[in-house]
């Protein structure tokens, strides 16, 4: 079935163009015989504005492009915001910034902002819409971008999770760690992280490759805070047989895990290891082994990649998705394991 259009609804209203424009924008100018008509024929066929739509309802764009990012004030996340607000103020475009703190707000927002017609385009950070949300986006010419997420049918500006938590642990395993636990946020959730997911399967990986067993003792997952990774990390030390390293998917987390171990009368890194992952500001203070990735380059290359949408206006068969290398940084908080 095709998309109804702005002439579709001329059409059945008996009027131009020009007059359901008008309609669309509350003009004064419309008489209250054809304002009926005109809606009545917006009502009969569920007519809803494109984007190419709102260009000639409003005799341009909205400038204002919605960024979708879940828990924003986390630190991760506020980088890449970073690099999108610092990408938008060199452009016409406005940031109408859009907080998802469950998965319930996430299916409201992807649902209600493509219809509300405020933004030209949106940009979701670490969530993926529903198909019939992007199925929608796609009928009504609304430029959809993902950063830290992927979807084959959507330009996506991905991170190396896999390859950063492979690094990571290989680096441990070069140390000649043999015991290395992995504490994280829920990795298997409706409202998950996929980066966690991602980062749990390089973990995995890294374990198969060097003959090491996988074991689930070592795995803790929880909420995302310090204080969870603390109390994870507690049940972690008072298992039988100690890790001699623990990663955390966040440097966030590995702070928490650090305070940990020192409040157990342990030391890092001579007793325990530990690796972060974002090499957010405060891991340079805390001179932590971490993996860095480029959160401010993600949100400046997630807005290029939306304005190149933009410009290019209708969804294309060709869809350019890449992915963002990630580097570890070894600072103090790791060493060989200790001697039995």
């Amino acid at each position: 079935m095709s998309r109804v259009t702005i002439r579709d609804v001329a059409k059945r209203a008996g009027v131009g163009v020009g007059t359901v424009s008008r309609v669309l924008n509350n003009s004064p100018q419309v008489s209250e015989e054809t304002y009926q008509k005109v809606t009545a024929a917006i009502q009969e066929l569920d007519y809803r504005p494109s984007s190419v739509a709102r260009q000639l309802v409003m005799g341009g764009r909205t400038l204002a492009v919605g960024i979708i990012v879940p828990f924003f004030t986390r630190p991760s996340f506020m980088g890449r915001l970073q690099g999108v607000e610092a990408a938008l103020t060199q452009t016409k475009y406005d940031l109408i910034l859009y907080n998802v703190e469950s998965a319930e707000q996430r299916d409201r927002l992807f649902r209600n902002v493509p219809q509300e017609g405020r933004v030209d385009g949106l940009l979701s950070i670490a969530l993926v819409p529903s198909e019939a949300d992007i199925d929608y986006c796609r009928n009504i010419e609304l430029p959809l971008v993902l950063v830290d997420a992927d979807h084959p049918e959507l330009p996506s500006i991905r991170m190396d999770d896999f390859g950063g938590a492979h690094q990571a642990i290989s680096y441990l395993i070069g140390l000649g760690h043999r015991k290395i636990a992995f504490v994280s946020d829920i990795i298997e959730s409706d409202f998950g992280s996929f980066a966690t997911k991602r980062r749990f399967e390089g973990y995995r990986a890294a374990l198969v490759e060097h003959d090491i067993p996988f074991r689930p003792e070592f795995v803790k997952q929880g909420e995302y805070s310090r204080l969870t990774a603390f109390n994870l990390t507690g049940e972690l030390l008072k298992q039988p047989d100690l890790p001699t390293a623990i990663f955390a998917t966040s440097d966030t987390l590995a702070l928490g895990v650090i305070e940990a171990i020192r409040s157990a009368g342990l030391r890092v890194p001579r007793d325990i290891s530990v690796v972060g992952y974002d090499d957010i500001d405060i891991a340079t203070s805390f001179s932590l082994t971490t993996i860095h990735q480029p959160l401010f380059q993600s949100g400046v290359e997630g807005v290029e990649a939306l304005l190149k949408f933009l410009d290019d206006g209708l969804y294309s068969s060709t869809v350019t998705s890449y992915t963002l290398p990630v580097q570890l940084v070894v600072r103090e908080t790791t060493s060989p394991p200790p001697q039995t």
